[in-house]
């Protein structure tokens, strides 16, 4: 603060220091230096927190329908509960299956790889490289590895999902305060509507994009599932699963259900089932995921398809595989704390946004205070 002498003898006037507006740019960007620092230091422990907040934000409107409809507290907190673990059970009991299949099945193929390592290796020594080099490089190209690039691709979701105690604890406990949370948030409206209004559209961008996600997902692994059936591609029913979960994973995520199956297209049939492969994948899934999802999902979330793949990156680099599952619901958490709450800061959503027109600002509903 410092003071200044009005006009009017006898006035002094206390005005605001204001900070440069670099400087607050530099100590906000310290700060967050910091906490992404150390989101990233306990990834393991705020990934499965993260994860039960999305689900909880997903299977919430059940409260609010049975609740509407007559049925007691705890009937909901039952609903929400086992909505969740029901998707979690399922999800769990589905990856653990597919990929004992998929380890049982991969030494059947290693006279294949065998033989694919020799044929690369004698390709591309005429073209002049190393033949001892290229040995070495593909060495470790075995059907082991390709388990273990499916284990690392679905290692992030595997992982927090095998923390099944600390996870279901988490699930209960924001299951008990999602009854009670919108009344909550109603009380409070009067007071802080921004805060109010910033958590809302959070939970509306996050169930409509995992809703949307989840729709096309289905659509995308049924269609994968049956066109590699009918190719005679081993473990269908994996690999659809591989293109549901991957459909979480903004831009990027088509490319990696792609890879496995193409590769052992490659084994099972030779380069032109690979290339038949990569077509119908190319086909179903650049169509759907690519052209069709992002023009609902961008409308539903309100992120440019560049804000989303950086989104993608940088929760992928803090927390792992489930960072780059849930990217784009953590990016409306961030964007609701940090911009939608702050009508001075509101302004940035048009340049996150892929619309040209600014989304209209709600209503002022603080009320005014008597002063009599």
């Amino acid at each position: 603060m410092r003071s200044g002498t009005d006009a009017r003898p006898g006035r002094t006037v206390l005005t605001q220091a204001v900070l440069p507006r670099g400087v607050i740019v530099l100590l906000g960007s310290a700060c967050l230096v910091v906490v992404v620092g150390g989101m990233r230091g306990v990834a393991d422990l705020i990934g499965p927190v993260f994860l039960a907040l999305m689900l909880t934000v997903t299977v919430s409107p059940i409260t609010g329908w049975l609740r509407r409809h007559g049925a007691p507290v705890w009937v909901a907190v039952l609903a929400m509960i086992v909505a969740v673990n029901t998707i979690l059970i399922a999800l769990g009991a589905a990856l653990a299956v597919s990929i004992a299949q998929l380890i049982d099945l991969m030494p059947q193929y290693a006279s294949q790889f065998a033989d694919l390592r020799a044929s690369l290796v004698s390709g591309l020594s005429g073209l002049g490289i190393s033949t001892e080099q290229l040995q070495k490089a593909v060495a470790g190209a075995d059907p082991s590895s390709v388990v273990k690039v499916i284990e690392s691709l679905l290692g992030g979701l595997a992982g927090t999902l095998s923390s099944t105690l600390f996870l279901l604890a988490c699930l209960l406990f924001m299951c008990l305060d999602a009854v009670s949370f919108p009344d909550r948030l109603q009380a409070t409206m009067a007071e802080r509507p921004q805060v109010v209004t910033a958590f809302r559209s959070f939970s509306t961008g996050t169930r409509r994009y995992l809703w949307v996600s989840t729709v096309f997902g289905l659509i995308v692994a049924v269609i994968d599932a049956l066109a590699l059936w009918a190719l005679g591609v081993p473990l269908p029913l994996l690999w659809g699963l591989l293109s549901f979960i991957t459909n979480y994973i903004p831009n990027i995520g088509f490319v990696i259900g792609l890879v496995p199956p193409a590769l052992l297209g490659l084994l099972q049939g030779g380069p032109e089932l690979m290339l038949t492969v990569i077509a119908l994948y190319c086909v179903i899934n650049f169509v759907i995921q690519s052209v069709i999802q992002p023009k609902i999902v961008g409308n539903a979330v309100g992120l440019s398809a560049t804000v989303s793949f950086l989104s993608l990156i940088f929760w992928a680099w803090v927390l792992g595989g489930l960072g780059a599952l849930l990217a784009i619901p953590l990016t409306l958490l961030a964007k609701g704390l940090l911009v939608d709450i702050d009508p001075d800061t509101r302004w940035v959503n048009v340049l996150l946004s892929s619309e040209t027109k600014p989304s209209p600002e709600p209503p002022p509903t603080r009320p005014v205070r008597s002063t009599s």
